[in-house]
């Protein structure tokens, strides 16, 4: 018997179960210590006012076991807007099914359907499985760019504001 998959929109009351699959998705790739995001911070970024991420689950048989994080970028240079997915996880118990790949079509059709320019991502250098797995479906690496990242304390200096005690 062959799995029923559905991808669908995650619901406002289903937000405990996005940090759920953050923090899965957190542990796999050994770095659950820097999750900090709470329900009610993801609440309103998902489902407030401006909705600055969207989030869809894989579910098998109807419950989710997989899920993306995505929100809209731009290219100046195509004059249009991209898609960034910035967490993709499927649960262990299922990999191997094609659900890490229909999440992924479901991001590419979303992306065609709003007239985007591109869908990207970055993956962890270790994380080879999953550099496999993209290459295999024609997406190439941005070997000529270096990801940079301004937070916390040094990210309020440039901002003008003085950085948080401890």
């Amino acid at each position: 018997m062959s799995d029923t998959i559905t991808i669908r929109p995650a619901r406002h009351d289903e937000v405990s179960l996005v940090l759920e699959f953050i923090r899965d998705l957190a542990r796999y790739e050994r770095l659950e210590h820097e999750v900090s995001a709470s329900e009610p911070e993801l609440t309103e970024a998902l489902f407030g006012e401006r909705r600055y991420a969207e989030v869809v689950f894989a579910c098998r048989e109807g419950v989710p076991v997989g899920f993306a994080l995505f929100f809209h970028n731009f290219s100046t240079f195509k004059g249009r807007p991209g898609i960034y997915l910035e967490d993709l996880y499927v649960r262990p118990e299922v990999r191997g099914r094609g659900i890490g790949k229909r999440l992924l079509a479901h991001l590419a059709r979303t992306a065609v359907e709003r007239r985007c320019a591109r869908l990207e991502w970055a993956v962890l250098d270790w994380n080879e499985p999953s550099i496999g797995f993209y290459r295999s479906l024609g997406a190439v690496p941005m070997d000529d760019w270096t990801v940079f990242r301004l937070t916390g304390s040094a990210l309020a200096l440039l901002a003008g504001h003085a950085p948080a005690k401890r």
